[in-house]
């Protein structure tokens, strides 16, 4: 795992702890361009959008889709501090993504591989190389915290 990698997904998580802290869901994205630059953050804002599509990667997508073209985002990672749901995975496939990078696995509702596997369907015409697993203890943790507080 590349030091790169860690750093870009301590920021998705940061921008988890800021989506909490703002009164929603702790998920937060950025995507990156070939040369390594943030070029766009979002964090998930379901409950203060009252809009339950809002995650961090379909907002992150919003922004993307109107500020840049297909081939800009055909070369950009995605950093997220959860593996994306059906919506946010199917977003990211629309997008033509290049690369996935998540923290925590998500084995409620996660379509990357640990309920649905929506991104790299062999009959999708796009597939994108994914990198699971990154600092998956501190996602995991903000995530289990943020819902045993709610219990």
């Amino acid at each position: 795992m590349s030091k790169g990698n860690r750093q870009l997904l301590r920021r998705a998580i940061e921008l988890a702890r800021l989506a909490r802290e703002h009164g929603n869901h702790p998920f937060g994205a950025l995507l990156v361009d070939a040369k390594g630059n943030v070029v766009l953050e979002a964090e998930n804002t379901v409950r203060t959008d009252k809009d339950v599509t809002a995650h961090a990667e379909t907002n992150l997508m919003r922004l993307a889709t109107a500020r840049f073209d297909r081939d800009f985002l055909g070369r950009c990672t995605l950093y997220t501090s959860t593996e994306p749901c059906a919506m946010c995975a199917g977003a990211l496939v629309h997008a033509r993504i290049k690369r996935l990078v998540y923290g925590a696995d998500d084995p409620k509702a996660g379509a990357v591989h640990s309920v649905m596997q929506v991104l790299n369907d062999s009959r999708l015409n796009h597939h994108m190389e994914v990198r699971a697993g990154v600092l998956a203890g501190r996602s995991a943790e903000l995530l289990q915290a943020f819902f045993r507080k709610r219990r």
